[in-house]
C-alpha cells in the first residue's frame, strides 16, 4: 500500500484588518499571511478497507469528521471515489486553537498528499477551490509563503517574501474562541486599522523594520481586553528586542520579529524562564508558490 509523509506548516498574521460584517454573518478581511517553520507531521497510508481513519497524539483533538484533516480527506474521496481507504496519522506540534491555523494547515497537507498519493492530477488552484469548503484559511495553507488574503480569506495575492528574520511565538495557557472574538468585535467602532498597504510597500522594498513597525491586528481589541496576558507578552517581546510584536489570528498566540538569531534565542530562553507558556523559535517558511510541499 502507498504511503506519504508531509509537513503542515503554521501561519502568522503580519497584518489583520476587518473591514465590515457581511449579511451572511462572515466578515470581510484584509490580511497579510506568512508561513513559519513550525509544523505538524502527517503520515498518510492507503488501506485495503474503504473509508477514512485518523489518529492524533493529542487527546482532545477529535479523530472523526470534526477534524479538518478528516473533512479534507472526505472532500476529495467523495468526489473521486475509490475502493481503498486512507489512514491519517497526525502528530501535532502546532498548538491547538492558537491563532496559528494548525487545523487548516493539516487539512491543506492532507489534500495535497491525497492528490499525489492517488494521482488525482489536480493543480494547486483546483485544490484551493475545493479547500475553501473546509475552511477559509485552508486555501492559503495550500499556497503558503507570503500573501495578501481578502474576502473571508479565500482571495489570495502572492507578495514578496520578507527579509530574513527570526520569529518567536508565545502561546499562553489560555483558550480563545474565534467565534467569541468575532461576535464581540465592534467593527464600526474601530478607531485604528493596520497599515496593510504600508506593509505591502515594505515587503516590496525589503524593509524588515518598516514591515514590523506597521504590523497590526484589530482582533486584539477583543482578545487583549479579555485576556490581558496578550499585551503583557507583546510588551515583553518588545522589551527583549523584537522589532515588532503582535497577536496572530484571533489569538492567543503572540509573535515577535527579531533581526538577529542570538537575540531571538535569548528571548525564547527568557520567555520560557518567566513562564509565559509554550515558546517556539521559528523562521519564515521559504517561498513555495510553485505549489511544492515537503
Amino acid at each position: 500500500m502507498k504511503t506519504m509523509e508531509l509537513k503542515a506548516y503554521a501561519k502568522i498574521n503580519l497584518g489583520l484588518d476587518v473591514l465590515r460584517k457581511r449579511e451572511d454573518g462572515y466578515h470581510d478581511l484584509r490580511m497579510i499571511m506568512q508561513t513559519v517553520t513550525l509544523y505538524d507531521r502527517i503520515h498518510l497510508t492507503e488501506t485495503a478497507a474503504p473509508g477514512i481513519r485518523i489518529r492524533t497524539n493529542v487527546s482532545f483533538v477529535p479523530e472523526n469528521q470534526e477534524n479538518l484533516a478528516f473533512r479534507a480527506a472526505a472532500c476529495l474521496m467523495e468526489e473521486f471515489p475509490r475502493e481503498n481507504g486512507i489512514y491519517i496519522d497526525l502528530i501535532k506540534y502546532i498548538p491547538v486553537a492558537a491563532g496559528l491555523a494548525g487545523g487548516s494547515a493539516d487539512a491543506a497537507a492532507v489534500m495535497v498528499g491525497l492528490n499525489r498519493l492517488f494521482g488525482l492530477g489536480l493543480s494547486a488552484e483546483e485544490l484551493m477551490k475545493r479547500a475553501v469548503k473546509i475552511g477559509a484559511d485552508v486555501p492559503y495553507c495550500i499556497l503558503r509563503g507570503t500573501a495578501l488574503a481578502e474576502g473571508i480569506g479565500e482571495r489570495l495575492t502572492v507578495l514578496p517574501a520578507p527579509p530574513e528574520a527570526y520569529v518567536v511565538i508565545v502561546k499562553p495557557p489560555v483558550h480563545v474562541s474565534t467565534a467569541y472574538v468575532y461576535k464581540n468585535l465592534k467593527v464600526q467602532e474601530l478607531a485604528v486599522h493596520p497599515d496593510i498597504d504600508g506593509q505591502i510597500a515594505a515587503l516590496e522594498r525589503g524593509d524588515l523594520k518598516g514591515l514590523a513597525e506597521r504590523m497590526g491586528n484589530v482582533l486584539e481589541t477583543v482578545t487583549a481586553r479579555t485576556w490581558p496576558e496578550i499585551d503583557r507578552i507583546r510588551e515583553r517581546l518588545l522589551a527583549l528586542g523584537a522589532l515588532g510584536a503582535r497577536m496572530s489570528g484571533s489569538g492567543p498566540s503572540v509573535f515577535g520579529i527579531f533581526a538577529q538569531e542570538q537575540s531571538a534565542r535569548e528571548a525564547v530562553l527568557q520567555m520560557k524562564e518567566e513562564g509565559y507558556g509554550q515558546v517556539f523559535l521559528t523562521e519564515w517558511f521559504p517561498s513555495v508558490h510553485k505549489g511544492v510541499h515537503q
